[in-house]
């Protein structure tokens, strides 16, 4: 059973008709540091790609108090957080006993991507059907994302091109020292997730039951990557880069160097807890299923590759036709689509020889198959649909020669049979925003308190 008082926090939480674009939660963080400014400061911590102000409210306390580190958008496809920052921010401010409960003095970034945020405000306010969201989805290469562009100097992998958000959050991190670090992810399909960068035994069961008192189902199907360690329930150990790298040269291969490690990775330098709670917008029950499935893992496993084979060729036959031709070859949407179209040719091979591995000689969980599957859609909805607004971005822009065109009427028809495939799924249902960010803002509130707990002596 929840505690008491987070079971109040969450009652706390207000509906929501839509997510919030960027002048909305700076609009918002700033009456949050208007209303309360005995006990806030509102500073500008750096700048983004493009000029805009990254904007961080910090609440006062004793200066002996360990600080705990929130931010929203380290993906800019991924709105929940700013929504549950903007939260946490209000709730702090509103209430004493709170603040004293959870033991931190708090920095706050509502939006740590806001150039990233502003090419998916087309969805934001809905409608959030699967169609209109992905029509309208960005999500930037590897090295124009501020989660994955911190420092890496690890055996034969060097990555020193940390962008400008990145690097207004390695300065708050150098200091603050932070105790806790909360990266507010989110999903798209399934079930609840967590990453912790350390084994907390005694968090896990408080992160299993705040989704499902909130209705929402654990993912128990397939983690992000095979190499992850889960350490309970939908909770996953998530840790440096240097993990991959050492699985990926031990498999023979080099690594790419497209991007860089992690906040958690920086973050643990000073001993921080980092939390990640990742949510999706569509919840699918089929996640949560441990039952064996009619369907052999090694078969799902190999279907998934020869379905990300087939997306990759897409976008790689879609790039080829257009390279060279372009007005706005640098523009966010190339960028992308060039990075997704290299990343999924190792992620079909990566999962076809899996397939093929021994252990793979088992029947699937209903969940793993779920989650394979839910990949392959998720994948072809999105980055099919970012080489779509590339290509519309040519033509916007004058570039109506007939290899765009073409291009795009090629891609087009893919992606409208891809549509279809997506919406014949049964059992995808819209989470009402309301449950997702009352899911993340319970999360990182009972991770401070378990902290704070955890230090205090007993009495």
């Amino acid at each position: 059973m929840l505690s008491e008082w987070l079971v109040k926090e969450i009652d706390e939480v207000p509906e929501f008709g839509a997510f919030a674009g960027v002048d909305e939660l700076h609009r918002r963080l700033r009456a949050v540091a208007s209303a309360y400014p005995e006990i806030t400061s509102l500073r500008r911590v750096g700048t983004s790609r493009q000029g805009e102000p990254l904007l961080c409210l910090s609440l006062d306390g004793d200066a002996d108090l360990p600080v705990a580190l929130v931010f929203g958008l380290p993906h800019p496809n991924e709105p929940i957080g700013g929504l549950t920052a903007l939260h946490l921010a209000e709730r702090l401010c509103a209430d004493a006993g709170l603040r004293e409960r959870l033991g931190h003095r708090w920095e706050i970034i509502t939006c740590i991507d806001p150039d990233g945020l502003r090419l998916n405000e087309g969805w934001l306010a809905g409608p959030f059907t699967r169609q209109h969201y992905a029509r309208n989805f960005y999500r930037p290469a590897g090295g124009d994302q501020v989660e994955w562009t911190f420092p890496l100097d690890y055996k034969d992998a060097y990555f020193d091109a940390a962008l400008p958000e990145t690097q207004a959050l390695m300065r708050l991190i150098d200091q603050h020292r932070p105790s806790l670090v909360c990266s507010l992810h989110n999903s798209e399909l399934g079930g609840v997730y967590y990453y912790l960068n350390r084994a907390e035994p005694a968090l896990y069961p408080v992160l299993q039951q705040i989704p499902e008192a909130l209705g929402l189902p654990l993912d128990r199907g397939e983690p992000e990557g095979p190499h992850l360690d889960r350490l309970a329930d939908a909770i996953f150990r998530g840790s440096s880069i240097r993990r991959a790298v050492d699985r990926i040269i031990a498999e023979g291969g080099t690594w790419p160097g497209r991007s860089g490690d992690n906040t958690a990775s920086y973050a643990q330098r000073y001993g921080s807890l980092t939390l990640i709670s990742e949510l999706p917008h569509w919840q699918d029950p089929a996640t949560a299923d441990e039952t064996p499935s009619a369907v052999s893992y090694a078969s799902a496993l190999a279907r998934k590759g020869r379905d990300l084979a087939e997306l990759q060729a897409v976008l790689r036959h879609g790039l080829d036709a257009v390279e060279g031709f372009l007005m706005a070859p640098d523009s966010p949407f190339w960028r992308a689509t060039r990075f997704f179209t290299a990343y999924l040719s190792g992620a079909a091979e990566s999962a076809q020889l899996r397939g093929e591995a021994a252990e793979a000689r088992r029947p699937a969980t209903v969940a793993e198959v779920a989650s394979l599957e839910g990949d392959v859609h998720c994948f072809r909805l999105r980055y099919a649909g970012i080489l779509l607004r590339a290509l519309d971005g040519e033509l916007a822009v004058g570039n109506v020669r007939a290899s765009v065109r073409q291009a795009r009427d090629t891609v087009s028809e893919h992606y409208e049979r891809w549509l279809a495939e997506d919406a014949a799924v049964e059992g995808y249902e819209v989470i009402p925003i309301r449950s997702l960010v009352a899911t993340q803002y319970a999360a990182t509130i009972a991770a401070a308190e378990h902290l704070t707990r955890s230090e205090r002596p007993a009495s």
